[in-house]
């Protein structure tokens, strides 16, 4: 598998939301595949399915524990992501900028919905 392929597997795995936040779930500590089925409203063949996408990309590892699966985060393959990422110019700040925007717009908003209900409590 050659550097394009690892990244556009990884790129694959982590572009569904059901998969990010298996990933999400095991960044603090492994877990049994049961326990992470339960956090969700899909059957456990899906959840078995996601799994094995996440597994063959290298995004988590298994373990046998009895009758039961054991899930570890290995988020090495990540790195080929983030410097694909790193090739884009300003992408952080880009972003930072973007995300300072919607918050002075949310701000506003929200600034704005109060303004009203203050103006009519002062009249009455």
């Amino acid at each position: 598998m050659g550097y394009a392929s690892g990244v556009d597997d990884v790129a694959a795995a982590i572009a569904d939301p059901v998969r990010r936040e298996i990933l999400e779930m095991l960044r603090d500590r492994p877990l049994p595949a049961r326990r992470i089925a339960e956090r969700f409203p899909i059957s456990r063949p899906a959840v078995s399915r996601h799994l094995r996408v996440l597994r063959e990309c290298g995004l988590v590892h298994d373990t046998p524990d009895g009758r039961e699966r054991v899930y570890r985060l290995d988020p090495s393959p990540l790195t080929g992501i983030k410097h694909w990422l790193a090739g884009f110019p300003d992408t952080a700040e880009a972003w930072n900028r973007r995300l300072d925007a919607l918050e002075t717009e949310v701000y506003r908003t929200r600034r704005d919905r109060r303004a009203p209900a203050t103006d009519r409590q002062e009249t009455a």
